[in-house]
């Protein structure tokens, strides 16, 4: 009966570190990773990736690509869907491009490169969208688009990392011809979308008159337990499915009712125990020779994002100081990037000799984008009193 002591040790610490991370400003992910840096083997060696948080951290991580789907507000996309689409675009082709040359650079391969790429393509505006609400920006043109960009930017690199690890056959298995490989995406996304257009309501009826306590959570975690599994069969990652099957259900009248009881469940149990779980694969060994790597990295990383947003913002009519803000709003790699960064160890893309390093470049870009993007705004604000 260890792991209920291990579970309850992941728990409480958790919930003590993202609080003091939020009092100091710093978002509670980065306290959650710490804690497994901490009482993990890198140093005080309580907790191990065993058995038990592998299960848990992939029922997290699928939870947490389910609710990324979930609050994917494709209405406010159609509204803004040119800017939006703009910044999204350029905001993953620069980090993607100069994410794989830094790769070749420091000689990690062909594939970890382009995996390199594909990893700092992701957003995650969660934090952003946290600075925004503080200095009252949400709800305007710029704000408007950096939510509509991040969900471009999230469909994106979800659909790119499933070809990504599909392609490259990276689970083990025996490598599969070409054309059987295109076959299989197509006809995942073909089922997705028939599903998602035609099943998905049916089955949300069926649960809203079903006499049973909370049938239709439980009918969206069916069908994102499905998702998963269908995307895993295909070759394409759970987490794919998930996130989709999360989109599906986000265009249903079910959405804010799902949104509210499924975050509790991810949340107080699940979703910490992934990012702890990264924390207990972070090897610190060797990590003070690649200081260069890491540095050169995070400079990239964050220069990519606000460079490519704010020039896809400025190509869709925003002044540089508009484009300055969408584009700072676009740096933060957080949770998506944290994901895709575990999918990949496990999935033999990259190295685990740079996973740790890669991981403090993900930390960093996470901490720097608050400050980038509230000194953006208040730069805007200042030209517009003059």
């Amino acid at each position: 009966m260890m792991f209920l002591g291990s579970l309850c040790l992941i728990l409480l610490v958790t919930k003590l570190a993202g609080h003091f991370c939020n009092r100091i400003g710093v978002p509670a992910v980065i306290g959650e990773l710490l804690v497994g840096i901490v009482i993990g083997p890198a140093m005080l060696g309580w907790i191990q990736p065993d058995e038990f948080i592998h299960y848990f951290s992939e029922i997290g991580v699928i939870i947490l690509m389910f609710i990324a789907g979930l609050e994917s507000d494709l209405k406010l996309l159609q509204k803004y869907w040119k800017p939006a689409l703009s910044v999204a675009l350029l905001g993953i082709l620069f980090p993607l491009a100069l994410g794989f040359f830094c790769g070749e650079i420091f000689n990690l391969g062909f594939q970890s490169s382009i995996f390199l790429g594909v990893l700092f393509s992701a957003t995650s505006v969660s934090i952003s969208v946290q600075v925004l609400k503080d200095l009252k920006k949400v709800d305007t043109k710029e704000g408007a688009t950096i939510l509509g960009a991040a969900v471009v930017d999230d469909i994106v690199v979800v659909i790119l990392l499933g070809i990504l690890v599909s392609v490259f056959h990276t689970n083990g298995g025996t490598e599969e011809p070409f054309v059987e490989s295109l076959l299989r995406k197509v006809v995942f996304f073909i089922v997705v979308f028939a599903v998602s257009k035609w099943v998905i309501p049916i089955l949300m009826k069926i649960a809203n008159k079903l006499l049973m306590i909370e049938a239709v959570v439980t009918m969206a975690l069916i069908i994102c337990l499905a998702f998963a599994y269908f995307a895993d069969y295909m070759g394409m990652g759970a987490i794919i499915g998930a996130f989709f099957a999360g989109i599906a259900l986000s265009q249903t009248k079910y959405k804010h009712t799902i949104e509210q009881k499924i975050e509790p469940i991810g949340y107080a149990v699940f979703i910490p125990v992934f990012f702890v779980s990264i924390g207990l694969n972070m090897d610190f060994s060797g990590i003070g020779k690649q200081w260069i790597f890491i540095l050169v990295l995070t400079v990239v990383a964050v220069l990519t994002k606000l460079i490519g947003g704010a020039f896809g913002a400025k190509l869709t009519g925003f002044n540089w100081k508009s484009a300055a803000v969408i584009g700072a709003g676009m740096v933060s790699r957080g949770e998506m990037a944290l994901i895709i960064g575990k999918l990949g160890l496990e999935s033999n893309l990259l190295s685990e000799s740079y996973y740790s390093a890669i991981i403090v470049v993900i930390i960093a870009t996470t901490v720097i984008a608050p400050f980038l993007l509230k000194y953006t705004i208040v730069k805007q604000d200042e030209s517009l009193l003059k």
